[in-house]
């Protein structure tokens, strides 16, 4: 049984939306990062890291000057280091949210670290994943303890309860 179970799709798609609701529903201790687009009259202008503990902070902003961007948005390489990164550890028989592999994320070589380590413990991990991808994205797609689902309109309502049931196969002694 694949333990890690990550879900693609277009941006927009539902992939966080999904995500929070297998949140609300687990029947196990947590920890990770989910992220939001941040919004301002209607008008995205930034992604905001929420940890499950309540850590937040900036992944990308219009507001912030960094080398690093992904078109308009500066990437704060801090924050994804110093917010994602820690909420990444397993801990004890906790699900890991991971939320999500994207290329501003993988600016940071901490947060690949962090990843596999995650991916590497036992310990499964729910988390999203970015639809095309560069070398270490598709390492990780690759990998046979990952199942992907594909997040669309058909499917976004039914795939909580899906995930909630995998998982519950997977922590069934």
């Amino acid at each position: 049984m694949k333990k890690n179970i990550f879900l693609t799709g277009a941006p927009s798609s539902g992939k966080t939306t999904v995500i929070k609701k297998v949140i609300e529903r687990l029947p196990c201790p947590a920890n990770g990062f989910y992220t939001e687009e941040e919004r301002v009259g209607g008008r995205r202008t930034g992604f905001v890291m929420k940890t499950l503990d309540g850590r937040r902070g900036y992944l990308a902003h219009e507001g912030i000057h960094s080398s690093l961007h992904i078109r308009r948005y500066g990437v704060s390489i801090e924050n994804i280091e110093t917010i994602a990164v820690p909420s990444l550890t397993p801990v004890g028989n906790n699900v890991i949210i991971l939320d999500e592999i994207g290329k501003m994320e993988c600016f940071s070589a901490s947060f690949k670290r962090a990843t596999l380590a995650a991916l590497d413990s036992g310990n499964p991990v729910i988390g999203t994943i970015t639809l095309g991808g560069d070398a270490f994205i598709m390492r990780i797609k690759n990998r046979a303890d990952i199942q992907i689902h594909e997040v669309s309109p058909e499917n976004r309502d039914l795939l909580p309860a899906m995930i909630i049931e995998i998982l519950m196969e997977f922590l069934a002694p």
